[in-house]
C-alpha cells in the first residue's frame, strides 16, 4: 500500500498553514514531529479528508481519495486531538455505536468490540459510563474505536497530549502491538513519543516538511556538533543566547553542566556527546523549547 502526498498546500486567505508537502508513506509507523502551531494537525485532517486541499492532492495506490468516496474511509481510523464521546455512555455501548457507524455486522463488531477491549486493557471497566474514565482511559477508548473495522491507515493526532508518563507508555505498546502492515502517522510534540515507536520521523516546521528519514538516522545530521560545557551558573544567559541549550544540569558551587548544539567547540574543555533526536528538534525550533516532552 502506499498513501502519497502530492504538492499538498492549504491556505487560510494570507496565511498558509502547509505549503507544498510532498512525500510518500508504506506501511509503518510514522512520527510527524514539529512544534504546536507547525501545521501537523491541517495536515492530518487533510489526510482524513475531512479538510480539503487549497492546492495539490492525497493519493492510495495511485488512486484520488477525493473519487474514492467511501472505500478511502473504509481505509481509514482517524483518532483526532479531542475525540468526540458520548460521556453516559458505558465504553461497551459506544464502541457498539461507532461499529454501527462504520456498517460493521453486528456478529463481526462484538467480537472485535470485546478483542479491542482487551488489547486497551478496558475490559474490566467496559459497562462503566465513560465520564467516569480518566484521561488515559479516554484515550485508550479512542484508540479502540479507531482500530474498529482494521483499518489500513491510522491518523493519530496528539494522542499522548495531557496522558503521565506510565499512561504514555501504555498507548504507545498499544499502537506498536496493532502496526503491523498498517500505515500509523503519529502525530505530536512530544520527542520520546517519538524516539520509542516511529520507525520514521518527518519534521515539520512553519507548514513544511523541513526533514524527512528513518528515526535511527535523523540524529546523524548532528553528529560532532553536541557538546557538554561546565560554567558558573551567571554564565547561563550568555551560553543561552549564543548556543542552543538542550539540557542544564546544577552542580555544587554555582557551577551547572549545559548540554549544548554548536557547529563549533564552545569552549577548550567542551565534552562532545553522541546526538539525540531531541537535540534535533531543539535544533530546529529553539524558540519553542518549552514544548519539548521529557
Amino acid at each position: 500500500m502506499e498513501l502519497q502526498l502530492k504538492n499538498l498546500t492549504k491556505k487560510y486567505k494570507e496565511k498558509v498553514a502547509v505549503n507544498h508537502v510532498n512525500t510518500t508513506f508504506t506501511p509503518g509507523i510514522y512520527g510527524l514531529l514539529g512544534a504546536n502551531g507547525a501545521g501537523k494537525s491541517t495536515l492530518m485532517r487533510m489526510i482524513c479528508d475531512v479538510l480539503a486541499p487549497t492546492e495539490g492532492e492525497i493519493t492510495v495506490n495511485g488512486n484520488r481519495i477525493v473519487s474514492m468516496g467511501e472505500e478511502y474511509r473504509r481505509m481509514l481510523g482517524y483518532l483526532p486531538q479531542n475525540f468526540g464521546y458520548y460521556p453516559d455512555y458505558s465504553a461497551l455501548e459506544f464502541m457498539r455505536y461507532i461499529a454501527a457507524l462504520k456498517g460493521i455486522p453486528r456478529l463481526s463488531a462484538n467480537r472485535q468490540v470485546r478483542q479491542l477491549m482487551e488489547l486497551v486493557s478496558l475490559s474490566d471497566v467496559a459497562n462503566n459510563k465513560i465520564k467516569t474514565y480518566s484521561g488515559g482511559m479516554k484515550q485508550r477508548l479512542g484508540i479502540a474505536q479507531t482500530l474498529l473495522g482494521n483499518p489500513k491507515i491510522l491518523i493519530l493526532d496528539e494522542p499522548t497530549a495531557g496522558l503521565d508518563p506510565k499512561e504514555r507508555v501504555r498507548f504507545r505498546n498499544i499502537i506498536a502491538e496493532f502496526a503491523k502492515e498498517k500505515i500509523v502517522i503519529l502525530s505530536t510534540h512530544i520527542v520520546s513519543d517519538i524516539e520509542y515507536i516511529s520507525d520514521y520521523t518527518l519534521l515539520m516546521k512553519n507548514g513544511r516538511l523541513i526533514l524527512t528519514g528513518k528515526t535511527q538516522d535523523l540524529a546523524l545530521s548532528l553528529e560532532g556538533k553536541v557538546w557538554k560545557i561546565q560554567i558558573p551558573e551567571k554564565q547561563l544567559e550568555q551560553v543561552n543566547d549564543r548556543y542552543t541549550v538542550v539540557n542544564i544540569h546544577r552542580e555544587e558551587a554555582g557551577m551547572i553542566d549545559v548540554r549544548v548544539v554548536s557547529d563549533e567547540k564552545p569552549s577548550v574543555d567542551a565534552i562532545m556527546k553522541k546526538a539525540t533526536l531531541e537535540d534535533l528538534y531543539l535544533f530546529h525550533f529553539r524558540e519553542n523549547q518549552n514544548d519539548v516532552g521529557r
